[in-house]
């Protein structure tokens, strides 16, 4: 049986798109596989997103962050942590919360520059969700408002039915309690 991969999304489009796991891009219904199980994703973005080819906006802005108090607390004290979050979110379980967030705090206190790693999370995560880079380019974000890019990167990955706090792997299993417990849709029969 195969796993799922992402946490519940909103409404499935009736598009089929397929996907591959070195593709970045379109948020877009999807087999993926990979070495350890097979999955689908489903799409978080209106069917008409995805043929537009221009990017999406960002559900928050840069500057939102009492938008979510928790999360902004826990950016301000422990930024290792939502960081470690976000990249075991964005790695797919690839790499898990504690291994990112020593290397972010291995970074800081050895070169004080880990924006220069959380970047390029920033960089995957809007490509995963064609996401448009705003206010400047990833890089400046995070050098020079860190914690906000941070807090928008977590506030983004709720707003696509993510639980950061239980992981990828505890969104999988959730996804899979879910998907048990909805029966499937059943098509009308044929009519004339």
């Amino acid at each position: 049986m195969e796993e799922p991969s992402a946490p519940p999304q909103p409404p499935p489009l009736s598009s089929d798109f397929q996907r591959t796991p070195t593709t970045v891009g379109f948020p877009v219904t999807a087999s993926i596989i990979n070495q350890e199980n097979s999955a689908s994703v489903r799409p978080t973005t209106a069917s008409s997103d995805l043929n537009s080819h221009s990017p999406v906006p960002w559900s928050s802005g840069l500057c939102d962050c009492c938008d979510d108090v928790s999360s902004c607390c826990l950016t301000c004290w422990c930024p290792c942590v939502t960081f470690g979050r976000i990249a075991e979110i964005v790695d797919r379980g690839s790499t898990s919360c504690g291994v990112s967030g020593a290397l972010y705090t291995l970074i800081l206190c050895v070169t004080g520059c880990s924006c220069l790693y959380s970047c390029f999370y920033r960089s995957k995560l809007r490509g995963q969700y064609f996401l448009e880079e705003s206010p400047c380019t990833d890089c400046c974000v995070h050098c020079f408002c860190q914690e906000c890019a941070l807090c928008q990167e977590y506030r983004e990955l709720k707003h696509h039915g993510f639980d950061t706090s239980i992981g990828w792997h505890g969104n999988v299993e959730r996804q899979k309690r879910i998907a048990a417990t909805n029966p499937p849709a059943v098509q009308g029969g044929m009519t004339r």
